[in-house]
């Protein structure tokens, strides 16, 4: 039974994540009706707890696979393409769908991209094989919307001097740093004996309580967990919870949109979607915004055909889902062994709870040193192992030469690993430059449990990614040198994590090679605005969020600017 809802709204908004989240605040405030259809339940702080069973090892969070999956794509060692469901390999590829979507999971490392970020292929030129190009809006465009995200969302930081520091309106961030450990310090230390400095890492968590929100409890589980005092600036609680408040917002979870009907012409009417029933409804609005995160958004666009759009909602030139990317690099690490270290530090070292927040900068751009070429490089941010214990005491089964370890020699391994050493870990980001062989297509087969088509993710690096990330890693493990680590190792690989996804529907000038304009209104459908990451045509060196929140913010003033003529 078919039912449509009975009022008509100014904004229907698809997804509630950060690319949703500040047109939902900024539109409410304005006075405009919006409504927001959330494919996910709807969490409250209160359901969040530190159950590793429950944030990082069972599906609670996320889709369960069974019911909805993806086919990830990609070329094997042989050279061949192989395919397989989610479902069937065991590989999540979701993360976050519920209300405030995956911002509520976020670490929270908040960086902004530098001015050449904007301008990547002006600055270093064309690579074969990558679509590289320049995006239509400047850093100058979005800079005063970064801001705006510092203050609204909640920013903490320490600002300092340094070569690759891109130009800001304010002198500072508007909450003082969260504390750190110890080792923040010997990272520094190590930095300026290879003569440079390291960034403090600015953090989406509150320092210090503003309104509802309390500071944060230094638990140690940012990422993957919600966070039960509300300090993370989640989409959830910094913006739609203020939404709600206005009383111009309805939000509906469990609501599954899935095809955009149009008029025949280049207008969106309707939004359908299945509600937590299973039944289908539909909604009516003058403004859809979608944000569903870049490759459910390319999914829900290519279901979207119809006579007007045979190939796809916006996808007048083929472009919808192509030129996906996601964040290249990896990850690294090594040991401190407390018996090693002076009685005092030791102490230090081993207290709980307490931020790194360092980030390696230096090297966002460099010369090769073969060719002299300019190269974009990337940053590198410094964080302890992540506190989930069941995890890597699992991990502990095995031995460096795969042998099963169990009994006694288990149990010796065990309290060392947890009560002697305290690991110190990396993470590389570099641009996934985009390419050919890397987008979103409906699978042809595989449904989920409303018999749609899945996506179908086609997985392909380029190699220019790893090179660059080789780079980063090697001056990396300098630092860790430098501090006195030991076992210190780098791990750089084209597997993509997919918290960090982008593109698939670029924003650009020229509506034959783009699907959105500069203000992310699509192309072909004259009532459609994209505001999650698939905007990007390209990534950055840095984790998507605070660009995304951003934009965000930016495309929502263009709404309200064309609501209010």
């Amino acid at each position: 039974m078919e039912k449509t809802l009975k009022q008509q709204w100014d904004v229907c908004i698809v997804g509630s994540g950060a690319g949703a989240g500040p047109v939902i605040y900024e539109l409410s405030k304005a006075g405009f009706k919006v409504l927001v259809l959330e494919k996910g339940p709807w969490f409250r702080t209160g359901d969040f707890s530190k159950d590793e069973m429950v944030a990082a090892r069972r599906s609670v969070y996320t889709p369960r696979l069974q019911d909805e999956r993806h086919v990830l794509e990609y070329t094997n060692e042989e050279g061949n393409l192989e395919a397989k469901s989610t479902y069937d390999s065991g590989r999540d590829f979701w993360n976050g769908n519920c209300v405030g979507g995956s911002s509520n999971f976020m670490s929270g490392y908040f960086q902004r991209l530098k001015p050449q970020d904007f301008r990547l292929l002006s600055e270093y030129g064309a690579i074969e094989g990558a679509n590289v190009v320049d995006w239509p809006i400047s850093y100058e465009d979005l800079e005063p919307y970064y801001t705006k995200v510092e203050q609204i969302v909640g920013v903490s930081g320490r600002l300092i001097d340094h070569p690759f520091q891109e130009p800001r309106s304010t002198d500072d961030f508007p909450y003082p740093p969260l504390a750190e450990n110890v080792v923040s310090s010997w990272l520094d230390k190590a930095a300026e004996s290879l003569g440079y400095p390291l960034v403090p890492l600015p953090r989406a968590i509150l320092s210090q309580p503003s309104g509802e929100r309390h500071a944060c409890v230094y638990s140690n589980y940012c990422g993957s967990y919600g966070c039960s005092s509300d300090a993370k600036g989640s989409a959830r609680v910094a913006l739609i919870h203020k939404a709600l408040k206005t009383g111009n917002c309805t939000l509906i979870p469990n609501a599954k949109v899935y095809h955009l009907e149009t008029n025949g012409k280049q207008k969106i009417v309707r939004a359908w979607f299945y509600d937590a029933k299973g039944q289908k409804q539909k909604a009516e609005a003058g403004i859809f915004v979608v944000a569903a995160q870049a490759v459910e958004t390319s999914r829900l666009l290519l279901m979207s055909k119809n006579p007007g759009f045979p190939d796809g909602l916006a996808n007048h030139n083929g472009q919808v889902g192509k030129n996906l990317i996601f964040s290249a690099g990896g990850t690294g690490g090594g040991d401190f062994f407390l018996a090693e270290l002076p009685e005092k530090e030791a102490k230090q070292l081993s207290v709980p709870g307490l931020f790194v927040n360092r980030s390696l900068h230096q090297y966002y751009e460099y010369r090769d040193e073969k060719t002299g070429q300019r190269m974009k490089g990337g940053t590198v941010d410094f964080l302890f192992e992540h506190a989930n214990p069941v995890s890597k005491a699992m991990h502990r089964k095995w031995d460096d030469e795969g042998n099963l370890r169990y009994g006694a020699a288990l149990k010796e391994d065990l309290k060392n690993y947890f009560r002697k050493v305290r690991k110190l870990k990396f993470e590389i980001f570099n641009d996934w430059l985009p390419t050919d062989g890397c987008f979103v297509r409906l699978d042809p087969k595989v449904k989920d449990k409303w018999g749609d088509p899945v996506a179908r993710i086609r997985i392909d690096y380029h190699p220019h990614d790893l090179e660059v990330g080789e780079f980063l890693a090697g001056q990396a493990k300098k630092i860790m040198e430098a501090t006195g680590a030991k076992n210190i190792y780098a791990n750089v690989s084209g597997s993509p994590p997919p918290n960090l996804q982008a593109g698939g529907c670029r924003f650009g000038h020229d509506a034959e090679t783009s699907v959105l304009d500069p203000d992310c209104k699509a192309h072909s459908v004259d009532n459609l605005y994209i505001t999650d990451g698939s905007f990007m045509p390209t990534g950055g060196s840095v984790t998507y969020t605070w660009t995304i929140y951003a934009n965000a913010f930016r495309v929502a003033e263009k709404i309200i600017e064309r609501l209010r003529k």
